[in-house]
């Protein structure tokens, strides 16, 4: 472990860290370095993996905000923070998508408490990655949702999963893997019972799976396997392009196509 940067004047702002979906080598250099820095760490204990905190110092406090509230949260990072202490506030993913950093970050701005925040991968990449995919194909799609279900958290009805699947469009759905007899049923509608569906699970970690069925048989599916949380739901008719057959293809490495770099050639 290297030795911690020597100790200016003044005290240190609040670092939000994005730990990635589950990998410790996903976390990004700066989130590393800040970890290896922190001599507090507030972590989500039940979704970040305790291999993701070997980065800190072994005398590093390590404080998880499961059974926390939020006004326990920035009590604790407040108290550190006014003693001097470098304090690393350890999310799951990227803290700005569920992260709940929002409410957190307007507490701090109310103490005029400093923040930085560091982000990270989230588990939608990760997954595209695990399974050889872009999500973003010419003449197929051109958009990415992500998006949830509307559970004890309410959406905004213009974003129910319903209007959203209508684009047919490449979809990451999270946090809504318990109500799959729910999404298969509103997938369906727009992409059909056969059109192809990818549950991940735990991508990236050791036990990852990466699930290819169809929008019918997801409920089936999910059931067999027993999974009931961290697992993402992803649509799209990018999962039926094949890619040694993949027939569109990007201008970018088109020989017949010239652009600033690259004069046309055939």
């Amino acid at each position: 472990m290297k030795p911690k940067p020597e100790r200016k004047s003044g005290r240190y702002p609040i670092v939000f860290v994005g730990a990635g979906p589950g990998d410790p080598d996903l976390i990004t250099v700066k989130g590393k370095r800040s970890l290896e820095d922190a001599d507090v760490i507030v972590h989500a204990g039940s979704l970040v993996p305790q291999a993701m905190l070997d980065w800190a110092d072994p005398d590093t406090v390590r404080i998880d905000s499961a059974p926390l509230t939020l006004d326990d949260i920035i009590s604790k990072m407040c108290k550190a923070h006014k003693d001097g202490k470098r304090v690393v506030r350890l999310h799951s993913g990227d803290p700005s998508l569920y992260g709940a950093i929002q409410e957190q970050i307007a507490e701090l701005e109310k103490r005029s408490v400093p923040y930085e925040i560091v982000p990270g991968v989230t588990a939608a990449f990760a997954a595209a990655a695990a399974m050889g995919q872009e999500y973003t194909l010419p003449e197929i799609a051109q958009t990415l949702i992500l998006t949830r279900m509307e559970g004890k958290t309410k959406v905004p009805e213009s974003e129910s999963l319903k209007s959203l699947a209508a684009h047919e469009t490449s979809m990451a759905i999270y946090l809504s893997i318990s109500m799959i007899n729910e999404v298969s049923n509103i997938l369906r509608e727009s992409y059909g019972d056969d059109a192809p569906a990818v549950v991940a699970y735990r991508v990236s970690h050791p036990d990852e799976k990466i699930i290819r069925t169809t929008m019918k048989n997801l409920p089936e599916v999910v059931r067999n396997e027993g999974i009931t949380r961290q697992a993402l739901i992803i649509a799209g008719r990018v999962l039926e392009a094949g890619k040694a057959g993949l027939k569109h293809k990007s201008r970018l490495y088109d020989k017949g196509f010239s652009h600033g770099f690259r004069e046309a050639n055939g």
